[in-house]
C-alpha cells in the first residue's frame, strides 16, 4: 500500500472516530440548551431556535452545594494521598531496607481489592470512629485507596533520580527528611503533577463510595447528578446542563494540565 494512501486512511479513521467521540458531546450541548419543552427524540439533532440557560440555572441551583462537597473531599484527599505516596516512593527507591520489596507488593496489593469486596466492613469501620455522612470520613477512604497507585507512581519516578544525588546530600550531612525537603521535593513537581491529576480526576468522578459513605447533604455532585434525573418526569436539559457542569473542572484541568501530564508520565520511563 502507498504510503501517501496509508496516511490517508490512518486520517480517515481518525477522523471517524472524533466524530463518534464528540457526537455525544454535540448532544450533551445542544440539549442543555434547549427549554424543556422542545427536548424531544424527533428533534434530538437540532440546534435550539433560542438559547435557553434555564436547563443550567436549575442545575446550578441544585448542584452547587454538592460541588462544594466535590470539592471540600478532592482537594485534601488529592494533596494527601499525593505526599504520602512521594514518601512511600521516596523510601521503597532511594532507602531501601531489608523486605522492601515485599512491602512495595503489599502496598501495590491493595490496587486489585474490588471496592464491593469492602464495602461493608468499610462502612462498619467509619461509623465506629464517628465519620460516617462526613466530607473528612470520605477523604479518609480516598486518601487510604490512593496511596498504592500514587506510591506506584512516585517509586518509578524517583527511580529516575540518580542514587549519587543522596549519596552526595548525605555526605554533606543531609539526612532523611532535609534530602528529602531540599533535593527530592524540587524535582518532584512534574511528578505531582501527574499524580495530583490522576487522583483528582478518579476522586471527582467517583461514584460508589459517595453513594455509600455518606447521604443527603454531605452527598459529592456526581451523586447529586444522578438524583437530578427524578421519579416520574425527566428533564434532559436540566441533566444535560448538570453533566456538562459536573465535568467542567476536570476537562478544566486537563486542558490547562495535559501537557504536563503526559510529560510527567514519560518522565520516569528513560534512564541515561
Amino acid at each position: 500500500m502507498p504510503r501517501s494512501v496509508s496516511r490517508s486512511l490512518i486520517y480517515l479513521i481518525l477522523i471517524v472516530a472524533s466524530i463518534c467521540f464528540l457526537v455525544p458531546i454535540y448532544v450533551m450541548l445542544v440539549t442543555s440548551l434547549k427549554p424543556f419543552d422542545q427536548v424531544s427524540l424527533d428533534h434530538l439533532w437540532q440546534f435550539p431556535k433560542a438559547i435557553d440557560w434555564s436547563g443550567y440555572r436549575e442545575a446550578i441551583s441544585k448542584l452547587a452545594p454538592n460541588f462544594l462537597n466535590s470539592v471540600y473531599l478532592v482537594v485534601p484527599a488529592t494533596l494527601i494521598s499525593a505526599l504520602l505516596g512521594s514518601l512511600n516512593g521516596y523510601v521503597l527507591s532511594k532507602w531501601k531496607f531489608k523486605g522492601s520489596d515485599w512491602v512495595f507488593i503489599i502496598i501495590l496489593f491493595g490496587m486489585f481489592i474490588p471496592y464491593q469486596s469492602i464495602l461493608i466492613p468499610l462502612i462498619e469501620f467509619i461509623r465506629s470512629i464517628g465519620l460516617y455522612n462526613t466530607i473528612p470520613g470520605l477523604i479518609l477512604v480516598h486518601v487510604v485507596y490512593g496511596i498504592p497507585i500514587t506510591t506506584l507512581m512516585f517509586r518509578n519516578f524517583y527511580a529516575s533520580i540518580p542514587d549519587a544525588l543522596i549519596e552526595s546530600s548525605q555526605i554533606d550531612g543531609a539526612g532523611f527528611l532535609k534530602i528529602y525537603r531540599h533535593v527530592i521535593m524540587p524535582l518532584s513537581i512534574t511528578g505531582f503533577v501527574v499524580v495530583a491529576i490522576w487522583q483528582f480526576t478518579n476522586i471527582w468522578n467517583e461514584f460508589l463510595f459517595a453513594v455509600t459513605v455518606t447521604s443527603s447533604d454531605k452527598q459529592p455532585i456526581m451523586v447529586a447528578l444522578q438524583n437530578l434525573a427524578g421519579s416520574q418526569v425527566v428533564h434532559f436539559n436540566v441533566q444535560m446542563a448538570g453533566a456538562i457542569l459536573a465535568a467542567l473542572p476536570t476537562l478544566l484541568v486537563y486542558i490547562f494540565l495535559g501537557k504536563y501530564f503526559i510529560r510527567g508520565m514519560l518522565a520516569g520511563s528513560v534512564k541515561g
